[in-house]
């Protein structure tokens, strides 16, 4: 359980730096080598140290920043690898988020953040729409 807390902890620190514009605090919360990658929403893929953080350096200096909050996360973890699945709630929308780690020396640092829009969502509102139709 001391592992799921380090890893929490990790995980919060990404959602602390992202929520004060922390880029510092940021690119050392991320693995140092070139198999690291992230998708951000509505982005491609990007793959490698330099894009990621380049990336993460733009999201953070911009002053149409979103506000961000982490809910619900839950850790999986295998060996020296684990994940935190957790629900982004970002300017009021929820995303499905998805940050995986490494442990390194006694660190877990990330390798990957992927956070995409919950189509269950939409499609929900869309139900809940069509059923208040009047025919």
């Amino acid at each position: 359980m001391a592992k799921d807390n380090k890893i929490i902890a990790a995980n919060a620190a990404f959602y602390a730096a992202f929520s004060t514009g922390d880029f510092d605090g940021m690119e050392r919360l991320w693995a140092d080598d070139d198999a690291i990658s992230c998708i951000h929403p509505g982005w491609p893929a990007i793959i490698g140290r330099a894009t990621v953080i380049g990336s993460w350096r733009d999201i953070l200096q911009s002053p149409e920043r979103p506000q961000i909050v982490c809910a619900e996360p839950q850790v999986i973890v295998d060996g020296d690898s684990a994940r935190v699945l957790c629900i982004e709630i970002v300017d009021g929308t929820a995303l499905a988020a998805a940050n995986h780690f490494r442990r390194v020396g006694d660190e877990w640092l990330l390798v990957h953040h992927q956070s995409s829009p919950i189509a269950q969502i939409v499609e929900q509102a869309e139900d809940d729409r069509a059923s208040h139709r009047v025919h």
